[in-house]
């Protein structure tokens, strides 16, 4: 099987739905989304029901990572008022839920079981990618883990994919062998794919322009 890598969808339900509807070969390849599904876009809650869904129908060919703003929304429901995240699109988000009538908790438990890593021999997808700068890049609290990391990535020997930082076209690092493909689907950007065959190794790269339904 072949691996077909999404990145950041941040609440851009349409433009997801339509990269998969356009480009996705279910037949032939794994589908994974490197991690924050919500915020920013217009329809989170639709957004992680689907997601959720599809991962429900095909639970050994869709895998979703989990982000950093997974792992904020989570903090905000079970530890405290996360004051960050809802200055940030928080707020926004949480009006969302309340318009569509949707269990906040019920996404959060969704969420706090999704893995923080996909990994095969010749290729490692994360959120943000293994830093040369930690010693523990599987802690999701670290600044320099695999949630949260924006500094230059180690070269582990594999292919890396990664999103989390956002970037005006697919961008590759030579040094630590990796490409970051967050190019920023709910600012008026547009959602990269990119096809990888079991040698680790870029087929193509696919670009799905923002539905204007999701921003």
């Amino acid at each position: 099987m072949n691996y077909f890598v999404i990145g950041d969808v941040h609440g851009c339900y349409y433009t997801f739905v339509a990269m998969l509807t356009n480009h996705w070969d279910k037949e032939n390849e794994i589908l994974i989304q490197l991690g924050d599904l919500i915020d920013r876009g217009n329809h989170s809650p639709k957004m992680v029901q689907f997601a959720r869904q599809l991962r429900e129908d095909l639970p050994d060919q869709v895998y979703f990572l989990k982000g950093n703003h997974e792992f904020e929304m989570i903090d905000h429901f079970t530890n405290q008022p996360n004051h960050n995240w809802l200055r940030q699109c928080g707020e926004e988000t949480l009006r969302q839920y309340k318009a569509e009538g949707r269990d906040c908790m019920s996404d959060v438990n969704w969420m706090k079981q999704l893995p923080l890593w996909f990994e095969k021999d010749h290729l490692f997808l994360s959120h943000a990618g293994i830093s040369a700068e930690t010693e523990t890049p599987y802690d999701e609290e670290d600044s320099y883990g695999v949630l949260w990391n924006r500094s230059p990535l180690k070269n582990i020997q594999k292919l890396q994919i990664i999103g989390h930082t956002p970037c005006e076209e697919p961008k590759y690092d030579e040094h630590s062998h990796s490409w970051n493909i967050d190019t920023g689907a709910a600012y008026s950007g547009y959602l990269t794919g990119v096809k990888i065959n079991s040698n680790g190794e870029v087929i193509e790269f696919i670009r799905e322009n923002t539905d204007h339904r999701d921003k």
